[in-house]
């Protein structure tokens, strides 16, 4: 076996390994969530416990890089079960489009609004840290 193989197959291996540990902390997160009755579905706990492992560095950015950069690649194929049933429940949808529809619209604009808020906060915070870094490391280098 050549070293470019090997290469591959653990590329492949690893892959795997981290989108089943992200199935696995989502699957344990929703058992949790339904035994103690959370009114936070378990993967929105398993992202958090992750973004927090992330922050306290205990878990590196380069061990799940790969899994997130996957599943998110294939994000797609995570929307075809609510189009199905779109198709499904056809005379349903057109019954109430325009609420649902509404309801859609207000629900992206919200994410939206959110994620923006959180990642400019995110992105002010940063950069006040940086510079505090920076002239830290001035004031030891004048030193």
């Amino acid at each position: 076996m050549t070293a470019e193989r090997i290469k591959k197959c653990y590329g492949v291996l690893q892959l795997l390994s981290q989108i089943g540990l992200f199935c696995l902390l989502a699957w344990a997160m929703d058992q949790l969530s339904v035994y103690f009755a959370l009114p936070i579905p378990g993967s929105v706990l398993g992202i958090a416990i992750l973004l927090l492992l992330m922050g306290l560095k205990l878990v590196p950015e380069k061990s799940v890089k790969l899994g997130a950069g996957w599943l998110t690649g294939e994000l797609l194929l995570f929307f075809i079960p609510p189009v199905i049933s779109i198709i499904k429940y056809e005379s349903l949808f057109e019954q109430y489009s325009a609420p649902l529809m509404l309801t859609l619209v207000i629900g992206s604009v919200c994410v939206l609004l959110g994620t923006g808020f959180v990642v400019d906060r995110v992105f002010r915070f940063e950069t006040k840290m940086n510079i505090k870094r920076l002239s830290a490391a001035k004031a030891i280098g004048e030193a």
